[in-house]
């Protein structure tokens, strides 16, 4: 068995959620509205998610990322990676705010993690208050610094835009990544948000982004898979990147390879899935690997052709991406 749908796309590629928990309450993402953040929900064992995966990779999925909420909010994180990395993942990364990165980043390398992506919304800090509501800027970018000075070298920096909040630091964040050396990643703001303030309005596209760094730097085109959600450049005089991801306005769910799992055990086969196929009673039920490797397939099989968000009957999914998981 392996991992196709009906489109003909491989699914190679696997976001796994360890956690729907979060020390940050950024405004695109959670809401400060405790009754919007409900709690009840069970998470998936240690030992559940391993297997998870464990199945996956027998099934083609040579790409993980570790995700949440926010990983490092979970005990037992660094045993977890260590675990995935014996199950011999060609490429196996997490996505982090980073409030709590520079304790545990030689540790994270020593378990065998290869790669990580750094939250950073804005380089002021009062602005970053605003947007992840917290007071955490120094911390988060003491944690990008230690990555940067470990293997996990070039750090990828991910900025949400949002026009009128941060918008207009899009050449601040390119300075930070000539400076640093390290890949600024912009990120369209999509309907994911708890408080459904989105709108198109808000939207930065990428394009716009790019005219700007532009206008200030040469960038030279970097060559990229069909299936990767970035389109990479770097600064034409050698020291930095920048990538522009950019689901709304140039979507590229015609070569999507990914499939999620969130915390409490709910197979994803788009960020954007109205419906979920949970796996929790297959893995609690004595299902065998053998099983659950052919329901996973199956609910593969039917992977949404794309997201719908620029459709008129576009409606977001009921869970926002903390516990989606990113």
């Amino acid at each position: 068995m392996s991992l196709h749908d009906k489109f003909g796309r491989q699914i190679t590629d696997l976001r796994i959620s360890v956690t729907d928990r979060c020390n940050f309450r950024c405004v695109y993402c959670r809401s400060a509205n405790p009754e919007h953040n409900p709690n009840g929900h069970e998470l998936l064992s240690w030992d559940e998610l391993e297997r998870l995966v464990r199945i996956l990779v027998g099934l083609g999925i040579r790409k993980v990322r570790v995700t949440g909420g926010e990983p490092l909010a979970r005990p037992g994180l660094e045993q977890f990676i260590a675990r995935l990395a014996r199950l011999g993942i060609r490429d196996l990364s997490m996505t982090t705010n980073g409030l709590a990165l520079a304790g545990c980043c030689d540790r994270l390398v020593r378990a065998g993690l290869h790669r990580i992506n750094i939250s950073l919304d804005s380089l002021d800090p009062v602005k970053f208050e605003r947007i992840t509501r917290t007071r955490s800027l120094p911390q988060v970018l003491e944690g990008i610094h230690a990555a940067q000075a470990s293997p996990l070298r070039p750090v990828k920096v991910n900025a949400v835009l949002v026009r009128g909040l941060n918008d207009d630091e899009v050449e601040s964040f390119a300075e930070f990544a000539r400076a640093q050396d390290l890949v600024m990643r912009f990120i369209e703001f999509m309907p994911l948000d708890a408080d459904r303030h989105w709108t198109r309005d808000l939207v930065v596209p990428a394009a716009e982004v790019k005219r700007r760094i532009e206008a200030r730097w040469p960038l030279v085109p970097l060559p990229h898979e069909p299936s990767e959600t970035a389109r990479k450049f770097r600064f034409a005089d050698g020291r930095g990147e920048i990538g522009l991801i950019a689901p709304v306005s140039q979507p590229f769910c015609g070569f999507c390879s990914r499939i999620r799992i969130t915390a409490d055990g709910k197979l994803r086969t788009c960020l954007f899935s109205r419906e979920e196929y949970d796996l929790r009673p297959l893995l609690r039920t004595g299902a065998s690997d053998e099983q659950i490797a052919a329901a996973i397939c199956n609910r593969v099989l039917e992977k949404e052709a794309g997201h719908r968000i620029n459709e008129p009957d576009f409606v977001p999914p009921a869970r926002t991406m903390v516990f989606i998981g990113g």
